[in-house]
């Protein structure tokens, strides 16, 4: 979508600001603008609308119903599609209020500071423009635990993969696998429209089995043309309860011709093992049969310490909500730092996700993290793509 197709609202209850923010819009080239001074008004407003506006432009500090308030109307109403703060508040209060926003499902594309400039303002609204390019036709579609069920045995859900590359010399050293629902009609599903529901109807261990085996044959096919590169797969928590799962996998990717050295499998930091003891066997056994362990998104679940000091892993992923935006919000680049201090105090490999900008990778770089996943090196392509992609790769400067 074109930057002058957007429709905004303006919510300011200061009228000058409001008065510069349209300006600044219609200087944008966007015609298609509402305002509204307090958000009861704006609420009013956008619940006369025959579609939601593409993006709220919001103050968080108004007299009334305030902008926190105003936010979590319009997430749990579905009254627009993107929200952006602008503000001259304290970071931590912003990054707060666009983390409670995005828990809601609501679509944030971040704050600006005021006072609002043309510059400011074209880049937050560009990244409306990125996510529709990044979605396609990625709309929303309902899915059965029958269609799943049907996908995985046709062969239809199949690995995409994301490269990793290393911050010193920008080498491409892995690559993860992600779930791509490739349906017959050729449009490509993604996970979250599909994910929840392999997860309700039981499929998971099924998925997990079917992302390893693909992910295997291709890794086979690079190794044998001299690109060796490490493999990460998700693991379901179904599959920790099952005693024989490191048996089984080790054979699996021998049979491949894998070494389960070369194979990582992320362990996500919630998971909840419904049987302790025989998860962590589980677990020790593999890392005993030589994968690697990674505790993926790091610091969004509730036991983060607990889990390394139990957990044999080998790698820790930094998530990209800590990342995003860390370089100019120091409570965010305060967690990344005591990350990576404590993965190089346990003698753990980090890699950080969602690296989309070069500022990202230079604080990254900067801090020490041994390797980048993320927009800024590649979105995840299929794996007859992922030669090209890596080969096209250049280390920022």
């Amino acid at each position: 979508m074109a930057l002058s197709a957007l429709r905004v609202l303006v919510v300011e209850d200061h009228g000058f600001q409001r008065r510069v923010a349209l300006r600044l819009l219609a200087e944008c080239g966007i015609e298609g603008v509402l305002e509204a001074a307090d958000g009861t008004s704006a609420l009013a407003l956008l619940e006369r609308q025959a579609q939601p506006p593409d993006v709220v432009l919001v103050d968080l500090d108004m007299p009334g119903m305030d902008g926190i308030e105003f936010i979590g109307h319009v997430a749990q109403r579905r009254l627009a599609r993107a929200v952006a703060l602008v503000s001259a508040l304290d970071p931590a209060l912003l990054n707060t209020v666009q983390t409670m926003a995005r828990a809601y499902g609501l679509f944030v594309l971040g704050s600006v500071e005021k006072p609002l400039t043309g510059d400011k303002l074209q880049a937050v609204l560009a990244k409306y423009e990125e996510r529709q390019a990044e979605a396609g036709e990625d709309e929303a579609i309902e899915v059965s635990g029958e269609d799943m069920r049907a996908a995985l045995a046709a062969g239809e859900v199949v690995p995409w993969f994301q490269p990793q590359v290393e911050f010193g010399n920008g080498k491409a050293i892995g690559i993860e696998a992600l779930a791509r629902w490739r349906r017959a009609d050729g449009h490509v599903v993604l996970p979250r429209h599909f994910i929840p529901v392999i997860e309700r109807h039981g499929l998971a261990e099924a998925l997990t089995e079917a992302m390893l085996v693909q992910a295997c044959q291709w890794k086979r096919q690079w190794d044998d043309a001299g690109m060796r590169l490490r493999l990460s797969v998700n693991v379901s928590p179904a599959t920790l309860h099952d005693p024989a799962a490191a048996d089984h996998y080790q054979r699996l990717v021998q049979e491949l011709g894998v070494d389960p050295a070369d194979v990582v499998l992320e362990i996500t930091e919630s998971l909840v093992m419904a049987d302790a003891a025989r998860g962590l066997g589980v677990l020790a056994r593999l890392r005993l049969k030589g994968f690697g362990l990674s505790i993926d998104d790091f610091g969004t679940g509730y036991s983060s310490l607990a889990q390394l000091s139990q957990v044999p892993f080998t790698e820790l992923k930094i998530d990209q909500g800590f990342v995003t935006d860390a370089h100019a919000q120091p409570r965010k680049r305060a967690v990344v730092e005591a990350s990576l201090d404590l993965a190089r105090k346990l003698g753990l490999e980090t890699v950080a996700e969602g690296v989309e900008t070069t500022d990202d990778w230079q604080m990254l770089a900067a801090l020490g993290c041994d390797a980048a996943q993320g927009f800024l090196v590649s979105p995840a392509v299929p794996g007859e793509e992922l030669v090209a992609t890596i080969g096209r790769w250049r280390r920022p400067n």
